[in-house]
């Protein structure tokens, strides 16, 4: 049992408990040579349809000529495609492509099957304290 902790000290392990497990996830992947960054936003335009490069850039944090960098390798790879703005003839919405589809399923499984084996060897009690996490944690995040 785990003796009970101040807001203070539960959010600093928790926090650090999430970023290392995020980092630990990241580092699972297939073979490939994606960077960290270009799979984030080609992560971004699935979750957020069709962009223009600036809702990229402001949706990823970066300036627009690092988004156009990461733009260039992602279409230069065939994981995204542009398409005209409907309504405004000097923009392009990019998106992503059937393989960059396929690439972002490939990195979701190979990083799902690292953690479900991790999980496997929990106790079940374990997985369902786990499972009760993650209803808080995405209680948490939505809020």
């Amino acid at each position: 049992m785990v003796a009970q902790a101040s807001p203070e000290e539960l959010t600093e392990r928790l926090r650090d408990a999430i970023t290392r497990l995020n980092r630990r996830l990241r580092q699972e992947r297939p073979v490939g040579d994606l960077t960290v960054t270009q799979l984030s936003a080609l992560t971004s335009l699935r979750i957020g349809g069709a962009l223009t490069p600036r809702e990229l850039s402001e949706a990823e944090r970066v300036q627009p000529p690092t988004m156009t960098k990461i733009v260039a390798k992602l279409e230069e790879r065939g994981l995204i495609s542009r398409t005209p703005h409907p309504t405004d003839g000097r923009q392009v919405l990019l998106s992503p492509s059937e393989r960059g589809l396929a690439v972002l399923e490939d990195y979701q499984r190979v990083r799902d099957e690292w953690l479900a084996g991790k999980l496997a060897g929990f106790t079940a009690q374990e997985r369902d304290t786990v499972a009760r996490a993650a209803a808080l944690l995405e209680r948490l995040a939505r809020d």
